[in-house]
């Protein structure tokens, strides 16, 4: 089984950036190899988590152990051992804003 490396770090203030996630690991000796913050695409705003890799599942596990629950610019981070990405079940994004309809199509028979 391939050794778990990278972590999901969830709970983020939405000014968090990469540069201060990592300078608050960096202070509690925490060295990761890499740190992303995802960012809504349109709107460029944080999501409020991300994600950060580790050369060894032991300094990903030691990370574990000192953030998890941590206090950081306010907000208590989640920090645990980041899962695969699953695919969505449909396509339909949400609603539409248009009276509690989703889209054009009302029902019935067409």
């Amino acid at each position: 089984m391939e050794e778990q490396k990278k972590l999901y770090i969830g709970n983020l203030d939405y000014s968090v950036t990469e540069d201060s996630l990592r300078e608050m690991m960096q202070e509690k000796g925490i060295e990761a190899k890499e740190v992303k913050i995802i960012s809504d695409k349109y709107s460029g705003r944080s999501k409020g988590f991300g994600f950060a890799e580790f050369e060894t599942e032991e300094q990903a596990q030691a990370a574990i152990d000192a953030l998890n629950e941590q206090d950081f610019n306010g907000r208590k981070m989640t920090v645990n051992k980041a899962r695969k990405m699953q695919p969505r079940k449909d396509n339909f994004g949400g609603g539409g804003g248009r009276g509690g309809s989703s889209g054009g199509f009302r029902g019935g028979r067409y």
